[in-house]
């Protein structure tokens, strides 16, 4: 029984990456899965193209794809993905889509199949601030996402997935005065958390994690 989980390489002027730098830490087995770990080009369409390559390789049960959302101070699990793409920056090969679907068959949205809010409360039982996220952005992650989706609901109907995304850590904001960020080590132990609840949990708790706003 496999975990696959990614992270992404370093995008728009970084040298780091703690999306994938988090996933590195990671233990190779929790709760009894072993965990899978790669890193994912921030490159629309080839990120698609290497997380199914990593699928096909690994035949995992659970996919979860890890981002880097500058700004964010908590973990938060994506929500939704939708069929779009709005680069708002280049991506790592300066491709910057405007406007452009992600997959013209697609549907307009997804949705992930892992019990996210089970996921969000683990998290949070031990102390690490975490939410839901009603928007993954439009830029390669957002498209990480949806593709994943697609993939699971045109392909792999027998895997369940979804994306979290981490926010900066202290080395990246030591020149941003009053931007959020989060301990390596915190973010390690909330994909832990996250990871063990989606293993344990078959279907999703019923709680209040929504937001007016």
């Amino acid at each position: 029984m496999k975990v696959l989980i990614t992270g992404f390489s370093p995008f728009g002027g970084e040298k780091i990456n703690p999306s994938f730098e988090a996933v590195r830490k990671l233990d190779d087995v929790i709760a009894g899965y072993e965990i899978v770990k790669v890193e994912i080009p921030t490159v629309f369409h080839k990120s698609i193209t290497e997380l199914e390559k990593a699928i096909i390789k690994e035949k995992p049960e659970i996919v979860i794809c890890v981002g880097q959302a500058g700004g964010r101070f908590e973990l938060t699990i994506e929500r939704v993905a939708i069929n779009l793409d709005d680069a708002r920056i280049p991506d790592n090969e300066g491709n910057q889509p405007i406007d452009e679907a992600i997959f013209e068959e697609g549907e307009n949205a997804y949705f992930p199949n892992l019990p996210i809010k089970a996921m969000v409360e683990e998290i949070r039982k031990a102390g690490i601030p975490a939410s839901i996220s009603n928007s993954a952005g439009t830029f390669v992650c957002n498209h990480l996402i949806y593709g994943l989706l697609h993939l699971i609901h045109t392909k792999y109907q027998g895997v369940r997935g979804a994306f979290i995304h981490v926010p900066f850590i202290p080395i990246q904001v030591m020149n941003k005065p009053n931007t959020p960020y989060m301990e390596l080590e915190k973010m390690t132990e909330g994909l832990t958390l996250a990871i063990k609840a989606a293993i344990e949990n078959k279907e999703d708790v019923k709680t209040v994690l929504g937001k007016i706003c």
